[in-house]
């Protein structure tokens, strides 16, 4: 089996999805797979192992778009949970590494609902062994979530204040043990919450504007390393886009050939 990365295309998954049932091809799958991850057979067969990389990440690109695209698909990734249709799974050669680019709807990450999703991987490298390592240079993630789905996913965190979603699309803040409450709008630009105060009260009484003073917060430490580079709310969603600096996993080959054939989960760690 050889693979040219000026001529491939994900549209050859169709064909070879359909290949993925047929017995034979699966044994090639597997044999291929055995002497990728243990090169030194490899060798002295005298294989050129150079390309195996390519190989791989072709099989497994288009096996997994042909069993689940346009399906629901359900994936296990550094302990996150997920559900969601594959919408588009799309893997380029750039240079000496990969870029992918997958797209998601009806998204459900670790319970919380997003509507959809586009996941862009850069500088993506396979590194042999058992299991097999995969690491990205950086990620982009762009996409969009109900304002109430986001408002429920902050109230399940250890705030002072329970938020809800006010019939102007604003959001309702009271404060959980002071009888204060806000109305106001946010965004988040470069890192940094920007918050506009529409109207507040204590006591049930109105504050005046400008004794309240709320000032750019500093959004540090933020799982994974992640930079938002911008969320703001048009109507009821929110649309958002975050890069993360260079993660790196692992998976088990014959796991996900196994989850590829039969449609179940998959699962990196």
């Amino acid at each position: 089996m050889s693979f040219d990365p000026k001529s491939w295309s994900p549209l050859r998954a169709v064909d070879l999805g359909k290949r993925l049932y047929d017995r034979s091809w699966l044994d090639q799958w597997v044999a291929l797979s055995t002497s990728w991850v243990d090169p030194v057979a490899d060798l002295g067969a005298g294989t050129v192992t150079a390309l195996l990389p390519d190989v791989v990440m072709t099989g497994l690109s288009e096996g997994i778009l042909s069993r689940f695209g346009g399906r629901q698909i359900n994936a296990t990734l550094l302990e996150h949970e997920l559900e969601a249709t594959l919408d588009v799974l799309k893997v380029r050669r750039r240079g000496a590494h990969f870029q992918t680019k997958t797209v998601l709807s009806r998204l459900r990450w670790d319970g919380h609902s997003i509507e959809e999703v586009t996941v862009i991987a850069h500088g993506v490298r396979l590194i042999p062994g058992v299991p097999t390592r995969v690491r990205a240079a950086s990620v982009d993630i762009e996409g969009s979530i109900t304002t109430a789905a986001l408002l429920g996913w902050l109230n399940a965190q250890p705030l002072d204040w329970a938020l809800g979603l006010d019939p102007s699309g604003l959001v309702l803040a009271r404060h959980r043990t002071k009888r204060v409450s806000a109305l106001l709008d946010g965004a988040v630009l470069d890192n940094r919450l920007i918050l506009d105060l529409h109207r507040a009260s204590r006591f049930g009484i109105r504050l005046p504007r400008r004794m309240i003073d709320l000032p750019a917060l500093s959004l540090t430490r933020l799982p994974s390393g992640a930079h938002i580079e911008h969320a703001t709310r048009q109507a009821d969603r929110v649309h958002f886009r975050v890069r993360l600096p260079q993660t790196a996993g692992s998976f088990d080959l014959t796991q996900i050939r196994n989850a590829i054939v039969a449609g179940t989960r998959l699962i990196v760690f």
